[in-house]
């Protein structure tokens, strides 16, 4: 038997539980739309491709399964590549599919000028992705879509692009019923522990007198919060977290230092530390402060990856495999250590010294976090952009679980924040809080007609400064004066109700914030809270670092 190209993507779709998929038609995608009608796949319609490539990099990541974005050719594919960026440094499991030039207009090396033709278009997304495929004959569209989806899922995860040229998708393909072996989910493959490196591990924390745990966003996506808690619960040793990392435990765990490293009264347990277990994570730039904490007298990594592993802090052990895995490996030889009580007196009064400096230095950002906190109901999950209301969340705000905060960590992206909300939203029972800048919003404001459209439950705070707020800090710190950052806005209400969604905006953070947020917030339907409000940006914006390199940030 056989069917069409468009009816063999939406079945393997089908058969790797694909439930969602984003994206925007273009004339050369039409048969896909057509096949995914009755398909049982919801097919989100989006008024921009980069807002596709965020929704669906927002879904994977709240439901730790693939996200799926479905695009035009040429332009359709391009205006992706940033989110796609922002999905690849963050390792979010994400397939782009994408149509290309028919085949019988394409010849290879040479841009004819057929309509959307871009040349080489599986080469745009190659330094971005985790893999870039063509599909080169009809019969092979399904076999590449699996392994395209299986190599995104594979630990580390990250976005992987197939490209199907048009004609492909109304040729007729064998069909085929079987999913080959290939998992709709992580494969794990890597090789039995090596059971002296292990034992050496656990001698290491063992006789360590001050030992960190530095965990990652390798370790949420694993899953191993649970065992990394008891870990250091036995060890008696604080667990930092990165962003990515941000909700990993409980934020009442004993161990847990709950704010970020930036701040010196954390940055401390990093400086004393004369054994680190890194657990799933790169050490980037961001979290390091451009590499200026020191190398700790001896590192323990856990990690999927060698090179990543390695790659800014070299370990003197490397434990290859699964974070939850491995970590639970490692906790069978340990003995329980004493000075948990002790550790949970210093990490409260830590917590009490953090929380006494954000209320005397910035009283409106700590009257912001206390009233997200305080109002948000239980099991929402909060998104944050790029602006420095989502530095304030991403660094200080206390999230109760794992994929409970989704933030532009990796590639830093401002305008990311609402349209990956609308793939949290998309995943199922949960309420998606959204906190974005004026200009950050801007960026992506047409999709309150997606909002609408589909019915997402999706509250959007917009804290409005007039402008790119972080940049205008960062002129103004770097002694220039304020070029290109202040903005002319509209009337976001009038804008917000102009698409059928309802709004409305007070000043600042007190009273009338909480009570508004409280109720928009179980909502049933989109809605859009605009704050009239400035913030200084925290401790973890470059600006602010307290370590400091010689070279510019």
């Amino acid at each position: 038997m056989s069917i069409i190209g468009a009816r063999s993507l939406v079945k393997v779709l089908t058969e790797l539980d694909v439930e969602v998929a984003f994206g925007l038609p273009g004339t050369h995608a039409l048969p896909v739309w057509d096949a995914l009608a009755d398909s049982g796949i919801r097919m989100i319609g989006v008024r921009h491709e980069r807002a596709a490539a965020h929704a669906a990099d927002g879904y994977a990541r709240v439901t730790g399964t693939l996200g799926v974005a479905l695009v035009t050719t040429g332009p359709g594919a391009v205006n992706t590549l940033s989110a796609v960026g922002e999905a690849w440094s963050s390792a979010s499991p994400m397939l782009v599919v994408a149509t290309d030039v028919p085949s019988t207009l394409s010849t290879p090396g040479m841009v004819r000028g057929s309509l959307h033709e871009v040349g080489d278009q599986r080469a745009l997304f190659e330094p971005l992705t985790k893999a870039a495929f063509t599909v080169a004959h009809p019969d092979e569209l399904a076999s590449v879509v699996r392994c395209a989806a299986e190599t995104a899922l594979q630990p580390q995860s990250g976005p992987v692009y197939v490209g199907i040229p048009a004609d492909f998708l109304s040729a007729p393909v064998l069909e085929s019923s079987e999913l080959d072996g290939v998992a709709a989910g992580p494969v794990e493959q890597y090789p039995p522990l090596a059971g002296e490196d292990v034992e050496r591990a656990r001698e290491m924390l063992g006789a360590a007198r001050r030992p960190l745990i530095w965990v990652g966003g390798g370790a949420l996506r694993s899953d191993a919060g649970e065992a990394i808690g008891i870990l250091a619960e036995r060890l008696a040793a604080p667990i930092v977290t990165t962003f990515a990392a941000r909700g990993i435990v409980p934020p009442d765990h004993p161990c847990l230092a709950s704010n970020p490293v930036h701040a010196p009264e954390v940055g401390v347990l990093w400086d004393e530390a004369d054994v680190v277990l890194a657990i799933g994570t790169d050490f980037d730039g961001v979290m390091t402060q451009n590499w200026c904490m020191p190398q700790p007298p001896e590192l323990i990594a856990i990690n999927v990856d060698a090179e990543d592993a390695a790659k800014n802090y070299p370990p003197d052990l490397l434990l290859l495999g699964d974070a939850r895995r491995v970590v639970e490996e490692l906790s069978l030889g340990i003995l329980p250590k004493p000075g948990l009580d002790e550790l949970t007196r210093r990490l409260d009064d830590i917590e009490v010294r953090v929380r006494r400096r954000v209320r005397k230095e910035e009283p409106h950002a700590a009257e912001f976090l206390s009233a997200l906190k305080e109002t948000l109901p239980e099991g929402s999950v909060l998104v944050s952009d790029m602006c420095v209301a989502g530095y304030w969340i991403g660094g200080f705000y206390r999230v109760s679980g794992p994929r409970q905060l989704v933030s532009p960590a990796g590639l830093g992206m401002a305008g990311f924040g609402f349209p990956a909300s609308l793939g949290v939203a998309a995943a199922g029972a949960v309420r998606a809080v959204c906190v974005t800048g004026d200009g950050g919003f801007l960026s992506g404001c047409g999709e309150l007609a997606t909002a609408i459209q589909e019915g997402l439950p999706v509250t959007v705070v917009i804290v409005n400064d007039g402008g790119y707020g972080m940049l205008r800090h960062d002129q103004t710190h770097s002694g220039f004066g304020h070029h290109g950052v202040d903005l002319a806005t509209p009337d976001f209400v009038g804008l917000a109700k102009s698409f059928g969604v309802y709004a409305d905006r007070v000043g600042g953070f007190g009273r009338a914030f909480r009570r508004l947020l409280r109720e928009f917030s179980r909502s049933d339907e989109p809605n859009v809270l605009v704050v009239n409000a400035e913030l200084r940006p925290p401790l973890t914006t470059p600006s602010r670092w307290y370590r400091r390199a010689s070279l510019a940030w």
